[in-house]
């Protein structure tokens, strides 16, 4: 199973970020069906590198993407997640979440600004658009490098800096993969994860709209959930039975 989720430009990119992600997604997919046993750092930095060739990308400014994989072997499951897009996953007495909170981290003054702008009840008008923007200026001059944060973008070397766990039967039965759209929904109105691990394609699709109903409804300025943007992309991929 494999989630990305390309980042929101509101600065310049070189192309738009759902074709990075989704041209990223498909070399990722088929490296992974070409060598189902790869270390999967590996299979990230062919495929960024491919995909940085394909697309003519620039480091710095190509659009950026996380990338979560979840790899179930005969005795053993690889987890993989580089960027903020979590992978819940536990048993039936457990419950845990690898996540990647480098990118929260970055910029904290800038950060501070824009989540209180919104607190404060200004919403998503000209102001929150110009501090956003400086924010990811800010967060840009820590994309990938040492002591900052890491993403998929046109830098093969990032992909080593994703955060991994190999576990096996006794520690993982199901999983959920989350952008972080849907996984901060989810945490901040209290569902739960080892029930959403077990939800059917209808039942996924219908908490994704309740979800998309309660920020336009409960929550349309970002006062109670501050994000940038009223409706971020939403995927959450669920995993019953990893064996």
């Amino acid at each position: 199973m494999v989630v990305l989720d390309g980042a929101s430009a509101f600065v310049p990119v070189e192309v738009d970020p759902a074709t990075y992600a989704q041209t990223l997604g498909a070399h990722i997919a088929a490296r992974l069906d070409d060598d189902p046993a790869a270390r999967l750092p590996g299979i990230v930095a062919a495929s960024i590198r491919h995909t940085a060739a394909e697309l003519d990308l620039t480091p710095g400014r190509s659009p950026s993407s996380t990338v979560s994989i979840l790899r179930a072997r005969t005795s053993t499951a690889d987890l993989y997640v580089l960027g903020d897009s979590p992978i819940h996953y536990g048993t039936a007495s457990t419950a845990h979440v690898l996540t990647d909170e480098r990118l929260a981290g970055i910029a904290p003054t800038e950060s501070q600004h824009y989540t209180a702008r919104l607190r404060a009840g200004h919403g998503y008008d000209d102001g929150h658009r110009a501090a956003l923007a400086t924010l990811q200026r800010a967060q840009g001059t820590a994309r990938n490098q040492p002591g900052g944060y890491w993403t998929a973008e046109a830098e093969p070397k990032a992909a080593f800096q994703g955060i991994t766990c190999t576990l096996g039967p006794d520690a993982i039965t199901w999983a959920v993969l989350a952008t972080d759209g849907a996984a901060d929904a989810v945490d901040h109105n209290g569902q739960n994860w080892s029930t959403i691990a077990h939800y059917d394609s209808d039942q996924l699709a219908q908490l994704l709209h309740r979800l998309h109903n309660w920020e336009a409804d409960s929550d349309p300025d970002g006062r109670k959930l501050p994000r940038a943007k009223r409706h971020d992309d939403k995927t959450l991929a669920a995993v019953p039975s990893v064996w």
